[in-house]
């Protein structure tokens, strides 16, 4: 069947809107009928050195069942859902309950199924994708039983499509991972999207939250979550747990000195590497834990996140700007300026 895809046709280059050719679901696929997609910075970072090409990235897509493949049960033509990271369900990590970690975890980045084929062709040619067990910057994605969620018909694709990736990240390393109790002091060091999802779910657990960002719009917007504080930038704090998105070095070692004796920092952004004083980190206790994906299992965690937004206490609606699929470049350009927070393509101006 037909589908219009973004594709990447060269490192770096922009995202153009081209017909494809997408392949019915096989035995343990999931054809989705996208409605809405979620721009991440990975999805900007990937872009601009990925080997395969041309390539559909995406990876917080939503939308309606479409037709399964042999074999899959736990989703039906029709049903709403919301996609997220995928995992092979069968390794230590997966049965452990951790499928963030998945020994599997290239399914998610090799741009092909495992054994290297690719749904997607254009003009007998193939097209790459498969990101993230989805590639949802396309008006049709292939997915699976492990990375698709059924969620109430009623939620607007709008909301949901964040909720697989950026929400999950931040609320689930605060509410999963770090699970401060009620008063703790949490530090929050990036108000992007994941960073602003950690302060709501940080207050919405009744902890004293500091936010830093160096733009104030993003520093306002945290405030009106409820953060105790906002602040340009790392300076006279003191935190029983941190997060950190910025993934830059320099900006990890000050949240360290930050931290109370035996706190905690959690790392969930992309970066190089961090020069960190051993003597600080051993003399007070201080635990740093590597974060993908909030450390959350998606059909389980993204049920929690709707309940919380329908609660009134995960207000997402707020730092989503919406942009009609035609103008996905113009998105990851005003997303990668640091213009809006979080970005959601809206594709019924491809559907009709």
């Amino acid at each position: 069947m037909r589908a219009v895809a973004a594709l990447i046709e060269s490192a770096g280059g922009p995202f153009t809107l081209h017909d494809v050719e997408i392949e019915p679901p096989r035995a343990g696929e999931i054809l989705v009928r996208i409605a809405a997609a979620g721009i991440c910075h990975t999805d900007l970072i990937m872009r601009r050195s990925w080997p395969l090409l041309p390539m559909v990235f995406g990876h917080e897509g939503a939308g309606v069942v479409e037709a399964v493949g042999d074999g899959v049960t736990g989703v039906a033509p029709g049903d709403t859902v919301c996609l997220s990271y995928r995992s092979c369900g069968d390794c230590p990590q997966c049965r452990g309950g951790h499928p963030a970690y998945c020994l599997r975890s290239a399914l998610n980045s090799r741009g092909t199924r495992a054994d290297g084929s690719s749904p997607l062709s254009r003009d007998g040619t193939v097209v790459y994708g498969n990101f993230f067990g989805q590639s949802s910057f396309a008006t049709y994605a292939v997915a699976y039983e492990s990375n698709t969620v059924k969620i109430p018909a009623d939620l607007s694709p709008v909301l949901a499509a964040p909720l697989g990736c950026g929400v999950q990240t931040g609320a689930g390393t605060v509410l999963s991972v770090l699970d401060p109790g009620p008063g703790a002091t949490v530090l929050i060091v990036g108000a992007g999207s994941v960073g602003l999802s950690a302060v709501m779910a940080a207050v919405a657990r009744g902890c004293t939250v500091i936010a830093v960002d160096p733009v104030a719009a993003r520093r306002e917007l945290a405030l009106s979550f409820g953060a105790a504080q906002a602040l340009p930038e790392l300076a006279g704090i003191r935190a029983d747990y941190a997060v950190d998105t910025t993934g830059r070095g320099e900006v990890i070692d000050r949240t360290v000195r930050a931290l109370r004796r035996q706190g905690t920092l959690a790392l969930v952004g992309i970066g190089g590497t961090a020069e960190i004083d051993i003597m600080t980190v051993m003399t007070n206790g201080i635990r740093i834990r590597g974060v993908i994906e909030g450390d959350a299992v998606p059909s389980s965690f993204l049920p929690r996140l709707i309940d919380l937004h329908r609660r009134g206490l995960l207000p997402i609606e707020k730092i989503i700007t919406e942009y009609p699929f035609s103008e996905i470049e113009t998105a990851a350009r005003d997303a990668a300026a640091g213009r809006v927070v979080k970005p959601v393509l809206v594709y019924g101006d491809i559907h009709g």
